[in-house]
């Protein structure tokens, strides 16, 4: 076997890999329709930490914000998909309310004009949810990250950086509780909501990304007029979808390279 075969074997298999991680021969979506980024938490990766996919590096996220901005892209909240919007339009979307999202998000939105969707779970302190969809998830991780406080959503919803969405009471898994019991989740969340921060609450993100169509049902029957999943991808229909909208993940593993590619196909490897 001749070096320049083992080189040659060696570079066709690093494409393949390439080829199967990136996914980059997927077809661009049409840029008329409007990317929903999904995003956690705005911090640098614990050592060792479970859920580091959920942390994107601020340094990171700044350059993401500043990309988006340079190469023509329109920032939105999620309630203004309501009418015809831009070719190019971008919804950031943060989910379950994490502390660094005012403290490292926050100050990066404002210095980009930019703006994002928070969606908050009510009771959010001191909660490991993720042990509510894997009950071995329960070493404690997410309850220890620092949560927004109310006069931190206050001051970014002033900010006019900010709207919010519900998250539910609890970040329950929804098929797991009783039927009046979602119900309740789904609907006192834009409640509570509306009452402690004084604003109209029309989105709703399903946690964990799992629901059934009960709870669609209950979503559309509480009010809320979107409300998003954790699927991957891009929804070419954004009425006919509007409770069931795709969003892209956007993963703190991930660089430059497959966030463009994100945003392009909305998805990044083949598994997506």
């Amino acid at each position: 076997m001749t070096t320049t075969f083992v080189i040659a074997a060696g570079l066709a298999v690093a494409a393949l890999v390439f080829s199967h991680r990136y996914a980059w021969w997927r077809r661009t979506v049409d840029y008329r329709h409007p990317r929903l980024l999904m995003y956690h938490m705005v911090s640098e990766p614990g050592p060792g930490a479970a859920f580091n996919k959920l942390r994107v590096r601020p340094a990171e996220f700044e350059r993401q914000l500043k990309w988006l901005k340079a190469n023509g892209w329109t920032f939105a909240f999620l309630s203004e998909l309501a009418a015809p919007v831009a070719p190019k339009t971008v919804v950031l979307t943060f989910d379950d309310g994490f502390r660094d999202n005012y403290t490292a998000a926050h100050p990066l939105l404002l210095k980009y004009d930019a703006k994002a969707t928070l969606f908050l779970v009510v009771d959010r302190f001191d909660r490991d949810w993720s042990a509510a969809k894997k009950p071995h998830h329960d070493s404690g991780e997410l309850a220890a990250v620092p949560k927004l406080t109310d006069e931190e959503v206050r001051a970014m919803l002033a900010s006019g950086a900010w709207e919010l969405g519900a998250h539910t009471l609890t970040h329950p898994l929804l098929p797991a509780l009783p039927d009046d019991q979602r119900r309740e989740e789904i609907a006192s969340a834009k409640g509570a909501l509306e009452r402690a921060f004084g604003v109209d609450v029309c989105a709703f993100a399903y946690p964990f990304g799992i629901f059934e169509n009960d709870d669609v049902s209950a979503a559309r029957q509480a009010g809320y007029r979107f409300a998003v999943t954790t699927r991957q991808g891009v929804s070419t229909d954004i009425q006919a979808d509007a409770l069931t909208l795709k969003r892209v993940k956007v993963s703190g593993k991930d660089g430059a390279f497959a966030f463009r590619l994100r945003l392009r196909t909305g998805k990044r490897g083949a598994g997506d």
